[in-house]
């Protein structure tokens, strides 16, 4: 990819977005990025104050631009205003569409997510062309960003030159934050505050490195297909097998507890009706709760071919985040 060209970001602050933006650098790119608020300057990179949905920021950011990466997406648990995930997920985006278009963007890569495939039956190994098993949604961000993504096939016909990718379950080092749970999961494990199976720990997800999905969107940014998506993740686990390394890294043998849905369900509506009612964010919630009561098992093999996509096992992952995670908590 020709390193000349401008690039405009969003997102750059988040987990995934983070690491893309550090690779970038590393790159030689020039860097607009916009954020909320300014930080401390860098080198080849310019900080344009605003957000996705404010239409004019975007105009003022794109502007001179050959490219876009846009990560911004509201993915909490829980926001204050039920209308936010629309707001962010879907209006958006649709300005970030409608920006690129009218300013004549070469490439977006649009991040977005793995929930949008839906959950595979048992046994199955899903990809892009799977079609929803479901027509229920688990949360409303993966609603969001199933309809926005529904409605990108209209945009792709009308000529806007977009590649999508849709990340998995991403762990690793960096924000520690609710956007990197599955490190907060692994790390709440390791010190005994989560010795829970979430339904005895049996259903399949796939988990995929930070710096692997970071490197997936560049390379999908210089050899993805217009219209096309591609899954970037890692390995497909069980809950009980991701807990299993994570002991084998760190030589021992933690207890766990496999429950069945019913108490975590439990709870999780009393997090939501309290977080309803009193405003206190909730650490989870009945549909986080769903996710993890059925498989999410996908294959990374498109974007290994038609990408060079080339994840780090595991295993390698998990010793990495582990090493960060002692290396965080010591520094606390």
């Amino acid at each position: 990819m020709d390193t000349t060209g401008k690039i405009f970001i969003t997102g750059s602050t988040g987990f995934i977005g983070s690491v893309l933006f550090e690779r970038l650098i590393q790159c030689g790119f020039s860097i607009k990025a916009l954020v909320r608020n300014r930080p401390e300057t860098k080198p080849n990179v310019e900080y344009i104050v605003g957000d996705i949905t404010d239409i004019e920021s975007l105009r003022h950011g794109m502007r001179d631009c050959r490219y876009v990466f846009h990560l911004a997406a509201y993915a909490k648990n829980w926001p204050p205003n039920p209308k936010t995930y629309e707001q962010v997920n879907i209006n958006g985006t649709r300005n970030i569409f409608t920006v690129a278009k009218e300013l004549g963007i070469e490439r977006i890569v649009w991040t977005s997510t793995i929930v949008t495939l839906g959950p595979t039956p048992h046994g199955v190994l899903g990809d892009e062309t799977m079609p929803r098993i479901t027509k229920r949604y688990f949360t409303e961000y993966e609603q969001t960003k199933t309809l926005m993504e529904q409605e990108s096939t209209q945009w792709i016909k009308e000529g806007l030159p977009l590649v999508i990718v849709n990340p998995t379950r991403v762990y690793g080092p960096g924000l520690f934050s609710e956007s990197n749970s599955v490190s907060k999961l692994i790390d709440d494990f390791r010190h005994g505050r989560f010795p829970f199976l979430l339904n005895r720990g049996v259903n399949i997800g796939n988990y995929g490195f930070v710096n692997d999905i970071a490197e997936g969107h560049l390379l999908a940014m210089q050899h993805g297909k217009i219209g096309e998506r591609y899954i970037l993740g890692g390995e497909n686990v069980s809950l009980e097998r991701l807990f299993q390394t994570v002991d084998r890294i760190d030589g021992t043998k933690r207890f766990q507890w496999k429950i069945y849905w019913v108490i975590p369900m439990i709870v999780a509506y009393f997090f939501r009706y309290r977080a309803e009612y009193f405003g206190v964010y909730p650490p989870i919630t009945p549909g986080w709760v769903r996710t993890f009561l059925v498989d999410w098992a996908f294959s990374c093999d498109k974007a290994k071919q038609e990408l060079g996509y080339s994840p780090i096992s595991l295993e390698e992952g998990i010793r990495k985040t582990c090493q960060w995670l002692d290396t965080f908590q010591h520094n606390k």
